[in-house]
Formats: C-alpha cells, structure tokens, sequence
C-alpha cells in the first residue's frame, strides 16, 4: 500500500518567467518514490510560498506585527561608506588635536556634505534622518555649534594644509594650480566683490578661490580671495605657500595661460628648484607664426614640434595643433558672426526705414551687439547720420582662422625631464583641477550659493568643502568599477597627447552596457550614495511596550552591489 512521505514545495523553471511553484506530496509505492501534485501556488506572493514552507517544516508561524513594530527607521549605508572612508584616510588625525566636540562636529559637517550638502541650519535638521548625527556623536549640536566648530577648524586650516602636503606632494612633485568663483547671497560680506563672473550670475557678488592638487587632481590646499582679484594675482602667494610654508625645494608647477604671466615668469626663474608648464597667448602665437617661428605646414606630417625662440630663454615651446579643436573653433566663429549679422540688418532695416537715426544712437545699438558676441573686430562699420553699413572683414577672419586649435606650451622643464608629449599630457592635467571645481560647485558638493556674511566663515565653508571634495574624490577613485569612470590608468598615460581625450577599448564596452563587471547596473556618484541609503538601520521592540521598553536593531541586508560598494571603500590607502 502506498504511504506518504512528506509534502513539499517544488519549483519549476519556466524559462524567462516567474517559475511555477507546486505544492507537492513524496509517497513510496514499493521501493520506488513517486510524487503527485496538490495545488499549483504559482498565484501567491513569495511571502505566502514562504510561509507555507515554513508550517511544512513544523515552524510556528506569527504574523510579524505580532512579534516586532519598528519605532524609527534611518539611513544608514551611504554614511557608513562615507565615515569608513574618513577613517581610512585618518581624517581624525588630520584635523589634529586630541577628541572634542569641535572636532566631531567638523567631521560630521565633511560627511554632510558629500552625502548631502545644505546649509547649516538645514545640516543639523536633516542629519537627524539618517545614522550621521549617531555615527559621529553630534545629535546634540545646533546651529551655532557648528558655526564655532568652523571657526576651530579655520585655526587649523595652515597645519591640515601641510599635512595634506606632506602626503601628497613630494620634492620634484608635479602641482596643478587654478582660480574659481562662487557668488554670495547678500552685500555685506568684505571678501564680496564684483569680477570675472564664472557662474554667469550678472549682478552677484562674488568671492575667488585658488586650489592647489596633486598630478591627479587630488585636493592639497585652498586659498581664499576678494572676488575682483585676477587670476595671476593669486600665483605667487601660491608659490610661496609651496616653498615654505610646505618646504618644497623642487616642484614643477602647471597653470594656464592668464595665471602664469610673463611678469611671473621673471620672477620665477629666480627661484631655483622651480619650473613650470603653462601656454602662450594669442597675442604670442600670432607673433611665432608671423615671424616662421612656427611654421603652420609641419603640421601636415605631425601634431606638434618643439621650437626656441630668443624672446623666451633657456625655456622649451611646444607648438601643438589639434584638428577637432580648429573644427569647433571654425563652426563657433561662423555661428557668431552669422548672429552677429543678423542683428546688425535689423538694425540697418531700422536705419534704411528712418526709425533709427543720429550716429550716435546708431552707433549705440550696434555697440550693444557686437558686445553681445564679441567678433565686432571681423567687421568693417560705417556708421553715419542717417546711415549704415557693415560687411565682413575677410582678410581678420583668414588670419585668425589660420591660428584655429593651435596652442602653444612654454615650459622650464628639460627635455631629459619631461618630453614634449609628457608636458602636453600635464599641461591637459589641469583639467583634473576643473573636474574639482565642477564637483565642488554642483551637485556633489554645492559650494554655492554662499550665505555666510563674515569673510572668515566664508574662508571656513570653503575649506571645509575642499575637505569634503578630498573624501569624496578618493571614494570617487575607489568606486570605478561601479561608476561610468575609465579604469585602465596605462591607457590615459600612453594616448595621444595632442586629439581629444577618448575612453579607453574597456571604458567604451562598460558605457555601452551600463553594466559593471559583475553585470550590476552602473552608477553617478550620487545615484551610487543613493543605492547606499537603502541600507536601512530599523529600531524595533515588542508591539504594545511601553516606551522605557529596551530596543533592538534590525539592519537591511545589504545587496551584492551594495555590499561590493561598502568593501570597496574599506580599501582606500592614503
């Protein structure tokens, strides 16, 4: 006679559809098993296939609401990245001192704002809704505390700079040098001012700040200034910070064209142990290319060439020419002047129909557009009482087509030093430093819009975004193989110096499937943190406690992406 054995759950594929899922009975008939399904449970739910499983295995089962209720649910994931980042790279230690209020609040104003930057007031509210406030003990601290937190670190900001330098940059390192600006909220602050406005907010006060990095755009040292301070201006402060106050006798300094002056240069070639890479103006390469210093027509066999010149002793010039840039450059042009040209016919229409006359309003409507797209030199104007007419400048228009993706590098470093490829490539560096500036002033870190009103707070918020960028970027470099980043390092060292930068053969393959090594999709920094904040610490006690009732933590089981994410970050090395 037939007995049965046990009942069971099976499940069946079914190719790329949720598989089937039968409940089934095991029997012996003789010596052989057979089995015979008792219903098809492929309707319900994976909780309800679980819970049958489990009164087939003799467990009690309990709706979970009556075992547990959680009380407090916080993110967690994303700040357990970020504060294991900060101790690997021993941000503790490097802010100095002994442990103290001052200093866990600094530390948790850096974490803030890489995972999510606000101002203050708002920091010490929306801490509360993750892990933060607990993870780094300042679920005390209001607003004011962290304002006298910034003051403390602004005391220390010379010593961390030195230590940042101490790691970074070594006798004979390579330091990439570059200016920016953010603009302030409000009129009263004195480093507020009107200048160069990079963000392209007309009206708006302004502060300027320069920021040194290593060869690989790596955060060293931020140095504050008024808003209407030039570029140039900031470079030798600059210098004398890395000679004494970091103690680097030999360093190799690169900045572009409007921050390294030949004004500067003098200077520099004073100072033994210091050389640089920066490029030439316009002005001067129309001046080579005049006199057949450089001659246009090598370029037909190569991309760039050496030259000397005597107006530039004992320096190397590296003339460069790249035909993607000479594109771009073309196509601007032409769109301008196309612009242009139609702007000034509606104003020769006005003047042709006698409603603009006098050639002083005339000459007024055309200032505002040749203002407006900057090629009013490619034109030839005849303004006059009741007249006016234009045309192109062909013969201006050749001569700066002529000069179209050509650039030309001036350095002090021997040729046995660095080759003129190598200096194109450290001269290009420089757009690590940008790269900075960007994370710094958007969506990374939001620098701007700045609120505070004294020039020293200011100097303090943005130190302490240079700090943030310095955790964020290693946790940047940490995070390749899951971001949309290129990985193969020996590639970026051996492209061709002059042609736009291109991704690399596997860079080009993980973009194109959006999908990391482990077939996980890949992630922007902010959606990866995102992903992280999906681990999620649960605060639970029994339903219908009181609340003196002790508590238990229940913590989301990370996912395989996640939890690559959080080993990853165990990994940085200063």
């Amino acid at each position: 006679m037939p007995y049965t054995v046990a009942m069971h759950i099976d499940v069946v594929p079914n190719r790329d559809s949720r598989p089937a899922y039968l409940l089934r009975e095991s029997y012996r008939e003789g010596k052989r098993v057979r089995k015979r399904t008792l219903a098809n449970l492929s309707a319900l739910s994976e909780d309800q296939i679980n819970g049958i499983r489990a009164i087939l295995r003799g467990e009690t089962v309990r709706p979970a609401g009556e075992l547990f209720e959680a009380v407090a649910s916080k993110a967690c994931g994303h700040v357990q990245a970020v504060h294991v980042a900060m101790q690997k790279l021993g941000m503790p230690r490097l802010l100095g001192g002994s442990a103290c209020p001052q200093r866990d609040r600094v530390l948790a104003m850096i974490a803030a704002r890489v995972l999510c930057p606000d101002t203050k007031l708002a920091t010490t509210r929306r801490w509360h809704q993750s892990t933060l406030a607990d993870t780094f003990d300042v679920a005390d601290a209001q607003a004011e505390d962290l304002y006298a937190a910034m003051d403390w670190l602004l005391e220390r900001q010379e010593a961390i700079q030195k230590r940042l330098a101490a790691r970074h940059l070594q006798a004979g390192a390579m330091v990439l040098y570059d200016l920016s600006s953010s603009y302030l909220e409000g009129r009263h602050c004195p480093l507020a001012q009107r200048g160069y406005n990079r963000d392209g907010k007309k009206g708006k006060l302004q502060v300027n700040y320069g920021l040194l990095t290593d060869r690989r755009g790596c955060p060293v040292a931020v140095s504050v200034y008024p808003g209407n301070t030039s570029d140039a201006a900031t470079l030798m402060p600059e210098v004398s910070r890395l000679r004494q106050t970091f103690g680097l006798g030999e360093v190799v300094l690169v900045g572009d064209r409007g921050m390294i002056s030949k004004a500067h240069i003098e200077h520099l070639r004073q100072l033994k142990g210091l050389s640089w890479i920066t490029a030439l103006k316009s002005v001067s390469i129309r001046k080579l290319v005049q006199d057949q210093t450089v001659q246009l027509d090598l370029f037909d066999e190569r991309n760039l060439f050496e030259v000397h010149h005597p107006d530039y002793p004992g320096e190397r010039l590296i003339a460069c020419r790249n035909p993607a840039l000479a594109e771009h450059r073309a196509a601007k042009r032409e769109a301008l002047l196309q612009a242009t040209e139609t702007q000034l016919g509606k104003i020769r229409e006005r003047v042709d129909k006698g409603r603009l006359q006098g050639a002083d309003q005339i000459g007024v409507a055309v200032g505002k557009v040749l203002d407006r797209y900057k090629v009013g030199k490619h034109f030839v104007l005849e303004i006059e009482a009741s007249r006016f007419i234009f045309q192109r400048h062909a013969e201006r228009i050749h001569q700066e087509a002529a000069l179209d993706g050509l650039y030309v590098l001036r350095t002090s470093v021997e040729a046995k030093e660095m080759d003129a490829s190598d200096c194109v490539r450290n001269y290009k560096a420089l757009a690590q430093v940008e790269r900075a500036f960007r994370s710094l002033k958007t969506m990374d870190l939001k620098v701007r819009p700045i609120h505070h009103r004294l020039a020293d707070r200011v100097r303090a918020h943005i130190f302490l975004c240079m700090l943030a960028e310095y955790v964020a970027w290693h946790l940047r470099e940490a995070w390749q193989p899951l971001l949309f980043a290129d990985e193969d390092q020996a590639a970026k060292a051996q492209r061709e110096p002059v042609r736009p930068a291109r991704r690399s053969a596997a860079a080009e393959a993980k973009v194109a499937s959006r999908l990391n090594d482990a077939g996980q999709p890949l992630h922007s920094f902010q959606t990866l943190l995102a992903e992280l904040a999906g681990i999620v610490r649960n605060i639970c006690r029994t339903p219908g406690s009181s609340d003196q009732q002790p508590t238990f933590e229940i913590i989301t089981t990370p996912s395989p992406l996640q939890q690559r994410a959080l080993d990853l970050a165990t990994q940085i090395r200063v």
